[in-house]
């Protein structure tokens, strides 16, 4: 008998339970937690350029206007009106131009952080430039750090360009990263968490207005009796009518007939409480801040940094628009320099910049009333190459 009672509660006892000593703790996604964008090259673009109108703009004006800027190619001698390098430059593929090269160029860098231009021809000044996507290229570093090899891939097909002796085949121009030896920090990056809450400020925005700036609520039963429970059949049939006739822009402000004990109870903050057009415009001003470009060249309100719109544009090429085409030019002289056997410099001329006139006429006349100075030191002063003999 006593087997026979063994057996009968082991056929009784409940089932084993199994569970992880950590599961009461895990956090399980909710209307609370903040979902981030992902943080690779290709989602920041699709979600901080194509995505953001704030972005796209940012980046649009800078590249635009550093592309604008007039090249000049010079060495320690003279300044070239005629060279096959600035030819080169003036055209330097049969789809592009100057300005749209520089644009592409500008646009990478200021996208992923990196840039690449790739010289096609065999000896001498390479015949046609061309702009290499950044989100396509990889490095391949050396037993001592440094690349020798460039892959380019575009789906199951990779293409290796490899430094060797001469000058390089690939021209890679980097922002400042402090974490990565080899790839630079784009401003994207730096904004991406504004990017972020201005775009989910964006959607919200979009949501209100296809609920007729309303937020959602809750329906209530109160049935016969204290019951509250609705039968299955008439939770089904309340289901079919929300969504058939109060769900979706077409349905906004249609009034909801409710019948049999139901009440409605709005539920959340409204739009004033929440204040999302505050945060939206401190977003688009964090993003604006991490290019570079003025909030009010973009149109954003409530920006009073600068006196007028004039001063503004004139900081905008000043610190921003400057630096980066100085910086871009001289890699790209020095990287050409190797291909046509002679150190040459290419930079912008800034007395053609209508946003610097004014700075650039005072320079030019504090440079003139140096009588201290000679012709040499005053031409050195203003960028200018050295007089040669016959001049």
């Amino acid at each position: 008998m006593a087997v026979f009672d063994f057996l009968k509660r082991a056929e009784t006892a409940p089932d084993e339970a199994k569970a992880s000593a950590t599961g009461p703790v895990i956090a399980y996604r909710g209307t609370g937690r903040v979902a981030w964008s992902p943080r690779d090259t290709a989602s920041l673009i699709r979600s901080g350029f194509t995505g953001n109108p704030i972005g796209f703009r940012a980046v649009k004006l800078i590249a635009e206007a550093a592309a604008a800027l007039p090249l000049v190619l010079q060495d320690a001698e003279r300044r070239y009106d005629t060279h096959p390098v600035l030819s080169l430059i003036t055209r330097p593929n049969p789809a592009q131009g100057r300005a749209e090269l520089f644009e592409a160029l500008y646009g990478q860098i200021l996208l992923s952080g990196n840039g690449y231009l790739e010289a096609v021809g065999a000896g001498g000044v390479p015949g046609e430039l061309h702009v290499l996507r950044s989100d396509r290229m990889s490095l391949i570093p050396g037993a001592d750090g440094w690349p020798v090899a460039y892959d380019y891939t575009v789906g199951a097909r990779k293409h290796r360009f490899a430094l060797g002796e001469g000058a390089a085949p690939v021209c890679h121009i980097r922002a400042f990263h402090p974490q990565d030896d080899h790839y630079g920090l784009s401003p994207m990056q730096a904004a991406a968490g504004a990017l972020d809450v201005h775009n989910s400020a964006s959607a919200w925005s979009k949501a209100l207005l296809d609920n007729a700036a309303r937020p959602s609520g809750a329906i209530v039963y109160h049935g016969a009796d204290g019951q509250g429970t609705l039968t299955p059949d008439q939770y089904d049939r309340l289901l079919s009518e929300m969504e058939a006739y109060h769900v979706g822009a077409r349905n906004a402000g249609r009034p909801m007939l409710l019948e049999g004990g139901l009440d409605w109870k709005p539920m959340g903050f409204s739009p004033s409480d929440m204040e999302f057009q505050k945060t939206k415009e401190a977003a688009a001003r964090e993003i604006a801040t991490a290019f570079g470009v003025p909030p009010m060249l973009i149109g954003i309100p409530g920006d009073a940094t600068y006196a007028n719109y004039q001063e503004a544009n004139r900081a905008f090429y000043r610190l921003t628009v400057l630096p980066l085409v100085a910086k871009v030019t001289a890699a790209v002289g020095h990287w050409l320099s190797g291909f046509a056997g002679a150190e040459l410099a290419l930079k912008p001329d800034l007395d053609q910049v209508p946003a610097l006139a004014g700075e650039r006429d005072q320079q030019w006349k504090r440079v003139a009333e140096a009588d201290f100075l000679t012709e040499a030191e005053k031409r050195a002063l203003l960028g200018l190459p050295k007089l040669t003999e016959e001049d």
